[in-house]
């Protein structure tokens, strides 16, 4: 709920990190957004492209986290295009679609800028 700083967190993979390990990945990824939802100030908006887009919908291993991140005022920005792109528009599950001039004013606007 606090939103002291503009931050903004970019997800382009759909999970944490580059690793060939899609368990460790998704394990990463619990975590961070996990404490991140604990931790204050949180981030002002969260924004899911490319594989990123697949954090958001239905069967992602983050989703409860995501929700609540949006129960507590996060804005979730996922691409339009990303998510046509790999048939997942009817699976979205939390946050609004958007486009990436969505996402691109949300960077510009932010005070930090964080691609995890």
């Amino acid at each position: 709920m606090l939103h002291e700083n503009n931050i903004v967190l970019v997800f382009k993979t759909d999970g944490l990190g580059s690793s060939e390990s899609r368990p460790l990945k998704e394990t990463l990824a619990r975590t961070f957004l996990t404490l991140a939802e604990q931790m204050e100030p949180l981030p002002k908006i969260i924004c899911l492209y490319t594989d990123g887009v697949k954090l958001g919908c239905e069967g992602s291993p983050v989703l409860e986290i995501l929700a609540a991140l949006e129960q507590k005022g996060v804005r979730l920005i996922l691409c339009q295009t990303c998510l046509n792109t790999f048939g997942l528009m009817n699976k979205v599950r939390v946050g609004i679609v958007g486009g990436m001039t969505d996402i691109i004013t949300s960077m510009w606007e932010a005070d930090k800028v964080i691609m995890v």
